[in-house]
């Protein structure tokens, strides 16, 4: 989340690489917090966050999930999963729109992408896009035995390519019933276009960490990591741009890092 390191994968911000949302000191120190591996919760307690994790996400987890998000939580880079909360509202979605074909650009161990398969028809399809497979290979006994693998077709390389193929093909065009995008934002912008030409109309395009860890509404001379700070005006550009698309109909919500979800009507 440069485009020649990071394209079509999930940011790789090491673990310990804490995100800078005003539970440090002036230290950098980091307070504990709650138990979530890959917490992007924006919410300001802590406490109520856990008590949505523990009253209704894990008691509902799938043993599959549950399981590959505490391999994940394993992994030097946990912070790029997809958490728990908004898993279960991305296999929510999935049912809530019927949705069959479906795209995934950014998989890192797959949990997003174990959600999806779940929640999808037994002839349902993931087209799932990452350049590297070895992080998807560690999900991948998690969703063998969740009997979920035949869905998905895993492409390792970055996405444009893929996504500029399918355009050329006329019968590829609004044929998908939803994408999910977690990637490199950089080219969140260039995926739109590609993928409004792929999505059908009333499908919908997922945007993932579109409040990018609140840096949003942080002023320029803030203090941020890194890697915040090197996306944040990606991340503000997509948003602005999204705003003003009226070929979507857009809903940004708090799940997560932030969650933009995008009903194609043009």
């Amino acid at each position: 989340m440069a485009t020649t390191a990071t394209e079509a994968t999930k940011t790789t911000a090491p673990a310990q690489e804490q995100q800078a949302n005003g539970n440090g000191n002036g230290n950098g120190e980091q307070k504990t917090r709650h138990s979530e591996v890959g917490h992007k919760s924006l919410l300001k307690s802590d406490d109520l966050y856990q008590y949505i994790l523990d009253t209704s996400v894990y008691p509902r987890e799938p043993e599959s999930m549950k399981e590959l998000r505490e391999i994940t939580a394993k992994h030097p880079w946990n912070l790029m999963t997809t958490s728990a909360d908004e898993g279960q509202f991305l296999n929510m979605l999935i049912k809530l729109i019927g949705a069959k074909k479906t795209m995934e650009i950014g998989v890192y161990t797959g949990y997003s992408l174990l959600a999806t398969a779940l929640a999808l028809p037994e002839d349902g399809t993931i087209l799932a896009m990452d350049i590297n497979r070895e992080n998807y290979e560690l999900g991948l006994p998690c969703i063998d035995k969740a009997g979920v693998a035949h869905k998905i077709d895993f492409r390792e390389g970055p996405a444009l390519p893929v996504l500029d193929d399918l355009v050329a093909d006329k019968e590829q065009h609004g044929s998908f019933d939803f994408a999910f995008v977690d990637a490199d934002k950089d080219n969140y912008l260039s995926y739109h276009e590609r993928l409004l030409k792929l999505v059908r109309p009333g499908g919908l395009i997922g945007y993932d960490n579109t409040l990018w860890n609140g840096s949003v509404v942080l002023p320029d001379d803030a203090p941020m990591r890194k890697y915040i700070r090197f996306y944040r005006d990606f991340v503000l550009a997509l948003n602005s741009a999204l705003a003003a698309d009226d070929r979507v109909e857009i809903c940004q919500l708090p799940v997560g890092d932030g969650v933009t979800l995008c009903r194609r009507v043009k």
